[in-house]
């Protein structure tokens, strides 16, 4: 059973509970959006399994008593395969998310998080990465300038690289990506939700 520390809307801790509990209660949580970047200024997108989207490079729930920068390198190992320097992970910025919807069996999920969004440096090659093919589709590389102005432009396309899991091995191909490649939930903007990711990479890179 995974439990998840709890706050009030300001972020006073108030506790633990059951994970289930936390989205049955719309309690308050931490979650974390891990994003890596290598040294050329290339950002790294998942393709999720169930949308075919891009999204961040992995996320997930903060658990009970562990660290955010804990959890980043947790998500990454588990959903990547691969370890990283997490303590060297930077802090972008911090989102409240609010969303409830209708489960398969009539529940509603509520959805009441503290978004941490964090960035480390990538030094390994994209064949390393192991990643979990349940959850992922593959991953891809894209460099940060030039999808910051798709994104701005809400048009337009990118030549990529993406590596994908076949008979678990690891193999790398050239893709081209669109604007509408990119994951967006309803009444959000694709330069609001990857924005300060993509400027934050490229900043670094100065």
């Amino acid at each position: 059973m995974e439990y998840l520390d709890v706050y009030n809307e300001n972020g006073t801790f108030l506790g633990k509970e059951e994970r289930g509990i936390v989205h049955r209660d719309a309690l308050w949580h931490n979650t974390v959006h891990c994003w890596l970047f290598d040294q050329e200024g290339n950002v790294y997108f998942q393709i999720c399994k169930d949308k075919k989207k891009l999204y961040t490079t992995s996320s997930g729930h903060v658990k009970s008593g562990e660290t955010i920068k804990e959890a980043f390198g947790r998500e990454i190992k588990e959903e990547l395969g691969y370890e990283v320097s997490y303590n060297d992970a930077k802090l972008i910025e911090i989102n409240k998310f609010v969303m409830d919807r209708e489960e398969e069996d009539g529940s509603i999920f509520k959805d009441r998080a503290f978004a941490n969004v964090y960035a480390c440096l990538f030094t390994g090659s994209m064949n390393e990465f192991d990643f979990d093919s349940s959850e992922l589709d593959g991953i891809v590389k894209l460099n940060a300038k030039e999808t910051l102005e798709v994104l701005k432009k809400e048009e337009g396309i990118l030549k990529s690289m993406k590596c994908y899991k076949e008979n678990n091995n690891i193999l790398i191909e050239d893709v081209i990506i669109s604007f509408e490649d990119f994951l967006v939930n309803k009444n959000e903007k694709a330069i609001t939700k990857y924005g300060k990711v993509l400027d934050f990479i490229i900043k670094e890179m100065n």
